[in-house]
């Protein structure tokens, strides 16, 4: 951050879509941005918008960037690879009509649908991928048979599986019919078929899941098979989770 090159930061603003050029300006005046950790109230301090962390009332801003970041529901039956020999349904055929060579992060089950996050941004991928940024994820399970709060306290505290124990980070009954319970669960680590198993190791089997969110990112109303764009705020503090 400095005066000498850059672009101001009021333009930086007012491109990423906070506010219009002089809105930014009053932003700056009354102490509500902030640059590297820094309060900023003078008007003419250019930045490196592609590298300088900027906040606005403490939100990160996203830098400028060429990298795309998607979101994907992904249906039940496509399996999570941009190509398959076996020719099954595959990401790819949801992202067709970009141009951008992508990636997923994580992966889902084939049999498991929700939130897939794609991007061809390897760092961010592959941090937020990575289990030391203990990013959170929330599926919805239908199980079988009528979970009972005992079950909820064990998954909690934890279950042993065979590579380990799993426990879940919160868990909440959604409703019961007979002999099924809508259960949503949030958890923080991505082992292979690690809701289900946590769930069969309880004795309630999962018989159809959906991931309804991962990080601060949620469905919504985002469609079956449907692809957006990440938000600003959705993209900065994802950024912030994994301290990029």
């Amino acid at each position: 951050m400095g005066d000498d090159g850059g672009v101001r930061l009021q333009k930086v603003l007012a491109r990423a879509g906070v506010a219009s050029r002089r809105n930014a300006e009053l932003l700056i005046e009354e102490g509500r941005v902030e640059v590297d950790g820094r309060v900023v109230t003078e008007f003419g301090v250019r930045v490196d918008p592609e590298t300088a962390v900027i906040r606005v009332d403490g939100e990160r801003i996203p830098p400028v960037s060429a990298n795309v970041y998607l979101v994907l529901n992904k249906p039940r039956g496509v399996v999570s690879t941009m190509s398959d020999p076996e020719g099954r349904p595959c990401i790819t055929d949801y992202v067709q009509d970009r141009s951008e060579r992508l990636f997923h992060i994580g992966r889902l089950d084939t049999d498991t649908e929700g939130l897939l996050l794609l991007t061809n941004d390897g760092e961010f991928a592959h941090r937020l991928a990575h289990p030391s940024y203990e990013v959170s994820k929330t599926y919805v399970a239908e199980v079988e048979g009528n979970v009972k709060p005992g079950v909820l306290r064990n998954l909690l505290d934890g279950v042993r599986l065979e590579d380990g124990p799993a426990q879940a980070d919160t868990v909440k009954i959604v409703s019961t019919v007979p002999g099924r319970t809508l259960v949503e669960m949030s958890l923080h680590e991505g082992r292979n078929r690690i809701v289900r198993r946590m769930f069969d190791a309880v004795g309630h089997p999962v018989k159809r899941l959906t991931r309804t969110a991962v990080g601060p990112v949620r469905r919504g109303n985002l469609h079956t098979g449907e692809v957006r764009d990440l938000n600003p705020k959705e993209l900065g503090q994802l950024l912030d989770l994994v301290e990029l």
